[in-house]
């Protein structure tokens, strides 16, 4: 059996660094837990906790997003999240309401990597 112990890092490719650091840092304020432009590598998120990061891509053409996992993060109320995220300039999806189920939406870094988020409780 392997000794998996929890989820370490969720990563997406971008093309663009700069303009990748910049949404997550400047946009969304998320706190950089590590990073390096020399290995192209940066992480988001507080100790502890599973983080999100962007992994510089310097091969030809475009990045792979088809094969990017589905990174959700939980909020209180996925309306406002949307609003706040809009009123910012980031393309945002539409709540979706599955009545007592869950409420949830998502928005798009500069790449066209998707992030999720849910509610606590449906809405």
């Amino acid at each position: 059996m392997a000794d998996f112990m929890n989820v370490n890092v969720v990563y997406f490719y971008v093309k663009d660094w700069e303009a990748s650091k910049k949404f997550y840092r400047d946009l969304l304020g998320w706190p950089v837990a590590w990073t390096s432009d020399e290995v192209g590598w940066e992480e988001y998120g507080e100790e502890g906790s599973t983080h999100l990061a962007i992994n510089r891509w310097d091969e030809p053409g475009s990045p792979p997003h088809a094969n990017n996992p589905t990174c959700t993060l939980t909020v209180e109320d996925c309306h406002k999240t949307t609003e706040w995220l809009r009123a910012k300039g980031i393309k945002c999806d539409d709540v979706v309401v599955i009545p007592n189920v869950v409420t949830y939406g998502g928005f798009y870094d500069p790449e066209g990597n998707r992030i999720q988020f849910a509610g606590l409780t449906p809405q």
